[in-house]
């Protein structure tokens, strides 16, 4: 098996001699299981403790460290540690302690050096792009006004409250109008759940679980993985949709049908997200003989419950309704979260060529494409997946607190000579569906800063007036000599 992909992966990452500098994957090995036709959180896990060299302990750069008896008074939860024992979280803690509080706690628990290196390409220089912006944000946060984040809590506690009385409503009227409305409310209540489950433990990120997704299970699949390795071979929103989606630009990857079908299949493909997974988890439980379900898996049930305890008499109405209602949100789902600013043929992938040891927060800023149209809304930020770029890089902080950051933010970026790309609604969903087409590599180009490129263009208009300016002050000049000679002549005459 490790031979197999090994070749894969070093056909994969050819790259031409004359750009022996780059490379096309984040990782020097091919992930082990990734190709596996079923595919989950855990056997995603069990891989990169085949490929971490974290030597059954963690691993942090270099080091591997006895976690064991930590875990239980971790800040975040204990099951942040527990899931990742064995595996190299260095991406994850990085991200997830923005003060060196952590990292002058680690010589505790240091066992000793790892005997291979890292299999991960990504780099955190001292002073290179993300760890600079990270020393600029943890100071920040001090002057951070904190009660925004009841906002977000507000938002979402709403939100909850729309999804009982629509689901009560549309009963009781019989009205799958309302029900459509109440799928929406779902939707939204899902993705704004979201905000809660990259955070310490909490009762507001069970609510994610309302239509048959996991916030367990999410916090592998996104968090560890979409989150820290986007767009690439370790990114499980991308393998996880293969070989019915298939984003990476890669040519034996994707025949025609699938690069231009998801055009009429792919919608179909958004409204069975939920229940295949909740369906996975089943089969997974059957499959390797091990319970895949906690009591928070009972989370979905409760609307059904919420609709019959409100309307005892319509229990054939209630089941149409409900399944009616989780695929709507399903959908809605994924027409959003697909196309919130990954899948974008301006958005770096696996297969493209990018520098062999790229920092961090460049390659994160290169994954991105921004939504226009909802910053300045926590509301519309909060439920569709919005302020993208500062979300990635520092996932831990709650969305309604990212605005007072934005400016150390934009000011590193101009520092660094790197800008945010935006494109519209509209745009991301054409752009995901011509992302599925492409075969064909691309070599890194980050954005360039916006400040720099307006002072740069400002340069060389101020130039250009010069010149006009020059040219026309000469122009009159010649005129006005002109004029003066033919005076002198007809004077003369």
């Amino acid at each position: 098996m490790a031979e197999r992909f090994e070749g894969k992966s070093s056909h994969l990452s050819a790259v031409p001699a004359t750009a022996s500098s780059y490379a096309t994957d984040i990782t020097h090995r091919y992930p082990t299981f990734r190709d596996e036709p079923f595919k989950s959180v855990y056997n995603w896990l069990e891989g990169r403790r085949y490929d971490d060299g974290a030597e059954g302990l963690w691993r942090i750069n270099d080091g591997l460290y006895n976690l064991e008896d930590f875990a239980r008074n971790h800040p975040g939860g204990t099951e942040w540690i527990r899931l990742t024992k064995g595996t190299d979280i260095t991406e994850a803690f990085e991200t997830h302690h923005l003060s060196r509080r952590a990292e002058q706690m680690l010589p505790k628990f240091f066992v000793r050096k790892a005997k291979q290196p890292r299999n991960v390409r990504l780099t955190f220089h001292e002073h290179g792009f993300y760890r600079t912006l990270k020393r600029r944000i943890s100071k920040q946060l001090g002057h951070v006004d904190p009660t925004p984040k009841e906002h977000s809590r507000r938002i979402l506690d709403a939100l909850i409250g729309a999804v009982l009385v629509t689901a009560y409503l549309a009963i009781r009227h019989e009205s799958f109008t309302i029900g459509l409305v109440c799928a929406i409310c779902v939707n939204a209540t899902i993705i704004a759940a979201h905000n809660f489950l990259h955070q310490r433990d909490n009762w507001r990120m069970y609510v994610f679980n309302i239509a048959f997704l996991s916030y367990r299970e999410w916090r592998v699949s996104h968090v560890m993985s979409h989150h820290l390795y986007p767009n690439s071979v370790l990114d499980m929103e991308i393998s996880s949709f293969e070989p019915f989606l298939c984003y990476l630009p890669w040519a034996d990857l994707k025949n025609s049908f699938q690069r231009y079908g998801s055009w009429f299949y792919g919608p179909f493909i958004y409204g069975s997200i939920f229940l295949s997974e909740y369906l996975k988890r089943l089969m997974d439980s059957f499959s390797q003989g091990k319970n895949r379900f906690h009591l928070d898996d009972l989370v979905p049930f409760f609307m059904p419950a919420f609709m019959y305890a409100t309307n005892p008499d319509r229990i054939a109405l209630i089941l149409q309704m409900w399944l009616f209602v989780v695929l709507m949100a399903s959908f809605f789902f994924g027409l959003i979260g697909l196309s919130a600013g990954h899948h974008h043929p301006k958005a770096l992938h696996s297969g493209d060529l990018f520098p062999n040891d790229i920092d961090f927060g460049l390659y994160q800023m290169a994954t991105i494409v921004e939504r226009r149209g909802v910053e300045g809304s926590l509301w519309k930020v909060l439920t569709t997946f919005g302020d993208h770029y500062l979300h990635h890089l520092f996932p831990t902080l709650d969305h309604a607190i990212l605005p007072q950051l934005n400016g150390v933010f934009l000011a590193t970026c101009d520092e660094f000579d790197v800008g945010k790309r935006f494109s519209s609604w509209f745009s991301q969903y054409i752009a995901q569906n011509l992302q599925l087409a492409r075969v064909h590599a691309k070599q890194y180009q980050p954005q360039k800063s916006q400040k720099k490129s307006k002072s740069k263009t400002d340069r060389v208009n101020s130039d250009t007036s010069r010149v006009r300016k020059s040219l026309l002050s000469a122009h009159c000049k010649r005129t006005t000599n002109g004029m003066l000679d033919r005076n002198l002549q007809r004077v003369q005459r």
